[in-house]
């Protein structure tokens, strides 16, 4: 009978796992298409709504002001309910926010953008502390695990959005649309994971009193790694299709160039946590991934015959690939338990994310003021060898 008992124990135990896994993966596919998938189609948006370059900035710098301000928000809003319901409201915002952004005025545009920021800004801070608390042996594998399955689907919704506007006549409205569906699958399945009494756990162990993470000098070093590698990205995102528009290439050869340099770094994107982990320091990790990103932005100023962009493409998505995820290894890795770990997580990319708003507004104001990309590429290799440093900084064998 006792044998029987700890089989099915073992089974409910497995079940709920793979029920567990499955939730965190349809997160971490939510975490990004709302945002990608805007780039490549950025250029129809300004057209039918009418907004200027630094506007259109303004649109993918929005949902990075929420993140900035809701993270520090939602650890403590996880202190209150189960993690299940706290990701529940999240992906329930975000489903209402993409609704909202398909209606062809200016206003619900932004309103549906932000409500789309808050949603992902839950998906954000809670899933690097629900790997450390759930997983907390697996930690690196399954940092590798959400964060390549975001730059896959990340990478598919830059690359489908103009042919699913396009090619389908769906208008960049129903491209928009389209990342509804695994907004609707996530709900469904974190509904479900909500009735376990294992994953009812009422939020997060809290950092010790003698901890101030604000006070800390590898808190901050931490928060501005993540802010600044987070602007290079969402600048990418935004304005890399623009930039090689300029350079002779289609919207469409440009959007899915772009959704090639996150399928590049996908490699780097499961790889670098799991090396993390393996190691006390990191600073070469840093240092290498930051080095091709300073590679890339040169050789994307410097190049302009095909080829030679393929080059640019491929060391920009190995070092932006790798470097996301080394920052989110750090928030586990730096922290000593999972409420520590939220608690970081919400300061890192609270701070860190003010630092990556300014990004695609900052970089579409120097190109409506100079009309030439050189300025906005020189800008973005001096942003390069800041994440490298920082990144180092951060890499040390230290806890906050």
């Amino acid at each position: 009978m006792e044998l029987l008992k700890s089989k099915a124990t073992t089974y409910s135990k497995s079940f709920y796992n793979i029920w567990l896994i499955t939730g965190i993966v349809l997160v971490a596919f939510n975490l990004r298409p709302a945002i990608t998938s805007v780039g490549p189609l950025v250029g129809m948006i300004q057209k039918d709504v009418g907004l200027a370059h630094w506007s259109a900035g303004l649109l993918m710098s929005l949902p990075l002001i929420v993140f900035a301000i809701m993270s520090p928000i939602v650890p403590k809003l996880a202190h209150r309910m189960t993690n299940e319901i706290a990701l529940l409201i999240g992906l329930s915002s975000l489903l209402i926010g993409i609704v909202i952004r398909s209606v062809p005025n200016a206003f619900l545009l932004f309103a549906g953008t932000l409500f789309i920021g808050v949603g992902i800004a839950f998906g954000n801070v809670l899933l690097p502390a629900i790997a450390k608390d759930k997983f907390p042996k697996h930690f690196g594998l399954m940092t590798s695990v959400y964060s390549t399955s975001m730059g896959l689907i990340a990478s598919l919704a830059s690359g489908v959005s103009v042919p699913l506007a396009e090619g389908m006549n769906l208008g960049w409205k129903g491209a928009l649309n389209v990342w509804g569906i695994p907004a609707v699958a996530a709900i469904l399945v974190w509904g479900y994971l909500s009735k376990f009494t294992q994953g009812s756990q009422k939020g997060m162990k809290r950092v010790g009193s003698n901890t101030n993470l604000w006070r800390s000098p590898l808190a901050w070093q931490i928060a501005i790694f993540m802010g600044f590698q987070s602007f290079l990205f969402y600048v990418t995102i935004s304005w890399l299709p623009e930039i090689l528009h300029s350079h002779g290439l289609s919207m469409e050869t440009a959007g899915w160039l772009l959704s090639f340099s996150q399928i590049v770094g996908l490699p780097a994107s499961f790889l670098i946590p799991v090396i993390a982990g393996r190691y006390r320091s990191q600073t070469w990790i840093s240092f290498l991934l930051s080095l091709c990103t300073v590679s890339g932005f040169l050789v994307l100023w410097l190049g302009s015959s095909y080829p030679i962009l393929i080059v640019s493409i491929i060391l920009i998505g190995i070092g932006l690939g790798g470097t996301f995820p080394l920052a989110l290894s750090y928030i586990g890795l730096r922290a000593r338990n999972a409420g520590q770990a939220a608690e970081l997580s919400g300061m890192a990319q609270s701070t860190g994310y003010i630092l990556a708003a300014v990004g695609p507004m900052f970089i579409g104001y120097l190109f409506d003021y100079t009309h030439l990309w050189t300025i906005p590429l020189i800008t973005l290799i001096i942003i390069s060898l800041v994440v490298m440093l920082f990144g180092m900084l951060s890499g040390r064998n230290q806890y906050v």
